[in-house]
């Protein structure tokens, strides 16, 4: 799957709250065929690709195998790669991957309202500035 990328920052999540979202400052991804581990990837794909995080990839007490929304956001790097945080979202996949086979609880409708709720609130929070 080819993304233009026109905007200087990025958000890519899986969350359906950030679907309405819509900013002349960030460009978002909806992506939500991905998992948690799919977002950090993808994330990853993009540091790679000279962006640099602007949140951390694992936020909160929620561990990843809790929620399955998970929503980055970057920043183009000016053609340079940020090893800070390629370091922190290889530390991040490692992290995820030792939770990988802890079960996963059916989430109720509430449930899962709320762990999309944490997941917009946490990043909302950290980028307010450049929504």
């Amino acid at each position: 799957m080819s993304m233009s990328i026109n905007k200087k920052n990025i958000l890519i999540t899986n969350n359906p709250r950030f679907k309405e979202v819509n900013s002349s400052n960030i460009e978002i991804f909806y992506l939500p065929d991905l998992d948690f581990m799919g977002i950090l990837y993808k994330a990853r794909d993009y540091i790679h690709l000279c962006y640099k995080l602007l949140t951390h990839p694992i936020v909160s007490s929620i561990k990843p195998y809790e929620t399955p929304y998970k929503s980055i956001a970057l920043s183009n790097n000016n053609g340079e790669l940020d090893l800070e945080s390629l370091e922190l979202i290889e530390n991040s996949i490692a992290l995820t991957k030792n939770f990988l086979d802890k079960p996963r609880r059916k989430l109720t409708e509430s449930i899962d309202e709320d762990f999309k709720l944490i997941d917009y609130k946490l990043v909302v929070g950290a980028i307010e500035s450049i929504l």
